[in-house]
C-alpha cells in the first residue's frame, strides 16, 4: 500500500528537501505541499493524505491550529499528523500533541528515520518512543496548569487496563509493561489497544496526555 503524504511548511526549500527524501521510498508518495496552516487544512480535505508532515511555526494559521482542525474534522478522517520542529525542546510540541498530533520530528532527522516514522504513523502507531513521550509531556505539562479531572472517564477501564495506562504514561515500553505485570507483550499491547478504543483517543501519545490530564499520573517537579 502506498502511503500518501502531505507536506506543510512555509519554506519551499524545506518542503523540497523532504519531498526528495521521501521519493527514495517506493511505498511513499507526496500528494501535495502547503505553505501555511490554512492551505494544509484545504489540501488535507482534497488530497486525503495518510500522513501530514506539519511545521509548527508558519505565518497565518500555525501548525497547532491546523492540526486540531484536521484531526477533529470529517474531511480528512483517519489522517495523522507528524509535527516538524527545529528543536526537540520546543515548548509548542506539547500543545501540538494535545491538539492531536501523533508525534514529532526535528528537521535534522536522518532520511531513513524519516521514512520509518512516516510508515509507523501511517500504520497507526504513535511516533514517539515511550521514554521520549514521557519526557516531552512531563517537561511541559506542569507549565500548562493542568487541573486533574475527576477520573470519571477512566471508569470505563478494567483494573488491569488502568494499570497498563499508568505504566504507558510512566514511559514503559510494551515489553517492560509485560515484565512488570507478568504477562506477554501481546497481552500488554491488547490492553493498550482496548484502552485507546474505550477512551476514544487516537493513539498512545493521546493516551499518555489523558493520563496526566485525569490525574492518574502527575508531572514531576
Amino acid at each position: 500500500m502506498t502511503i500518501r503524504v502531505l507536506l506543510a511548511d512555509d519554506q519551499a526549500l524545506v518542503r523540497a528537501g523532504f519531498r526528495s527524501l521521501l521519493a527514495r521510498s517506493r511505498d511513499i508518495t507526496v500528494v501535495g505541499e502547503a505553505q501555511d496552516g490554512d492551505e494544509a487544512v484545504r489540501l488535507a480535505a482534497s488530497t486525503h493524505p495518510d500522513v501530514i508532515l506539519m511545521d509548527i511555526r508558519m505565518p497565518g494559521t500555525d501548525g497547532i491550529t491546523a492540526t486540531k482542525r484536521i484531526v477533529t474534522g470529517p474531511a480528512a478522517q483517519g489522517c495523522r499528523v507528524i509535527i516538524l520542529t527545529t528543536f526537540d525542546t520546543d515548548e509548542h510540541v506539547f500543545a501540538a500533541l494535545r491538539a492531536g498530533a501523533s508525534g514529532f520530528l526535528t528537521k535534522e532527522v536522518e532520511p531513513a528515520e524519516l521514512r520509518r516514522a512516516v510508515a509507523a504513523v501511517a500504520d497507526g502507531d504513535a511516533l514517539l518512543s515511550p521514554g521520549v513521550t514521557r519526557r516531552v509531556i512531563e517537561q511541559f505539562a506542569h507549565r500548562q496548569d493542568l487541573t486533574p479531572a475527576t477520573g470519571q472517564r477512566l471508569d470505563v477501564l478494567t483494573a488491569r487496563e488502568l494499570e497498563t495506562v499508568r505504566l504507558v504514561a510512566l514511559g514503559l515500553s510494551n515489553h517492560e509493561i509485560a515484565e512488570r505485570l507478568v504477562i506477554s507483550p501481546l497481552t500488554a499491547k491488547t490492553h493498550i489497544t482496548r484502552a485507546i478504543a474505550k477512551l476514544d483517543v487516537r493513539d498512545r501519545v493521546q493516551l499518555v496526555i489523558l493520563a496526566y490530564e485525569s490525574g492518574l499520573v502527575r508531572p514531576g517537579p
